[in-house]
């Protein structure tokens, strides 16, 4: 047996955008409180420069795996 897919009229007053920019917003500041791993800033780099509010900043990974952070 195959189903039949129908798709269902929107109403004239929905506003189609409302929910997927709340849920865009919600994923958003869910992203933003996720942790980064070093690796994906130093990938493969013993140090990389950081641009932050103007000023540059220098992130360096150490033998014993510390990172340190200088600007």
């Amino acid at each position: 047996m195959q189903a039949a897919l129908i798709a269902q009229p929107t109403p004239r007053n929905a506003a189609p955008n409302a929910a997927p920019n709340a849920s865009l917003a919600g994923l958003t500041s869910l992203l933003a409180e996720l942790p980064m791993e070093s690796k994906a800033l130093l990938q493969g780099r013993k140090a990389v420069t950081i641009m932050h509010n103007g000023a540059l900043y220098r992130l360096q990974a150490t033998r014993l795996g510390k990172l340190i952070l200088t600007k």
